[in-house]
């Protein structure tokens, strides 16, 4: 029999899942699809027509919605694709911490977070990001969260403050 000891409940998660099944056929310009693990938005759909030796097939031409690598996929149009699920929320930012480049976030229940940092791509976002708040400006930033990865990838000023 097992002691208590034995099981470790420091973490878990809601066992929501990280994508959603969908047919290949059905997915248009501008949509999302998991293609090599990640996460990507679908820059061009081709579909060629069935043929003596099978059927239809969906061509993908996808760029990964946090790095903008290029991906390329393709599938017949009846087998079953993965969808990530996407979600953006807005964060004031408080602080940025100098060593390191972790962001102090607090959403609008007052909750900070802290486990964030500058983002990475595009390359000279992090500079002016952090430009923008030495010079006193007071941002909102747009953190963009799928497949248990999350980057910010857009500010406005908060013209409320």
């Amino acid at each position: 029999m097992a002691s208590a000891e034995d099981y470790d409940f420091e973490g878990a998660d809601a066992g929501s899942a990280l994508s959603i099944p969908q047919e290949a056929g059905q997915v248009r310009k501008g949509g999302y699809l998991v293609v090599k693990g990640r996460p990507c938005k679908v820059e061009e759909v081709t579909h060629s027509k069935p043929g003596k030796h099978g059927s239809a097939k969906c061509n993908f031409a996808c760029a990964d919605i946090f790095n903008n690598k290029k991906y390329q996929d393709m599938m017949p149009a009846s087998q079953g694709c993965m969808q990530p699920i996407i979600t953006r929320t807005e964060y004031t930012l408080v602080d940025i911490e100098e060593e390191d480049g972790f962001l102090t976030l607090m959403s609008d229940e007052g909750e900070t977070r802290e486990d964030l940092k500058l983002p990475s791509y595009p390359e000279t976002y992090a500079a002016e990001l952090k430009a923008k708040f030495d010079d006193g400006k007071q941002l909102i930033l747009t953190v963009l969260k799928s497949m248990g990865e999350e980057q910010v990838i857009g500010d406005k000023e908060d013209t409320e403050a």
